[in-house]
């Protein structure tokens, strides 16, 4: 049996062999539905791959669609999440952000977050990206941000550029893996 993907805010690019959920009915549009309007219409553990590319800003409560992208979510569902981060001016040009995020964000749904008590969606973050303008891409300073997914170790060269660089070394699109927990 294959995976069940579901592509969340698929506009007119679904991904191949996903059901395509969207606001509007484009043409490729399974399922028309708001997605700020709460639950889904899908059934618990639905899906085993779950595909949020540059949706996330948009929607109005993103604790509250992670919980229902979880409920949707098998136990071990992968969810690719893929958005601006906060100092790319993409972020802020599109008057339909709602949100503008860091590489942090996902961590509050991890079981070890310290503010994990205000949503029972649990994910493991499997790995995060960021790009950054080709310059620095050519200068070495993408990987040794991106460091952190070879060696956890790393952690604090993301950290020190988010905190101190970001706005200097800018970054452009975040992508996320993201496990889905509920055992």
């Amino acid at each position: 049996m294959s995976a069940r993907i579901l592509d969340i805010g698929c506009g007119r690019h679904k991904w191949p062999g996903s059901v395509g959920l969207d606001i509007v009915p484009l043409e490729g549009v399974d399922v028309v539905h708001d997605l700020n309007q709460f639950p889904y219409p899908f059934p618990d553990d639905s899906f085993d791959r779950i595909r949020v590319i540059h949706v996330i800003e948009h929607i109005q409560s993103i604790p509250r669609t992670m919980e229902e992208i979880h409920r949707i979510a098998r136990h071990g569902a992968h969810v690719d999440i893929e958005t601006p981060h906060y100092t790319d001016a993409s972020s802020w040009q599109d008057p339909s952000h709602l949100w503008h995020l860091n590489t942090r964000s996902f961590d509050f749904f991890l079981a070890s977050h310290a503010s994990n008590y205000y949503s029972k969606a649990r994910f493991e973050v499997e790995w995060s990206y960021v790009m950054l303008l080709k310059l620095y891409k050519w200068l070495g300073i993408e990987f040794l941000v991106n460091l952190e997914n070879r060696l956890p170790s790393c952690r604090f060269l993301r950290k020190f550029w988010e905190q101190y660089l970001c706005f200097v070394v800018r970054g452009k699109v975040m992508s996320f893996r993201l496990r889905a927990i509920k055992r």
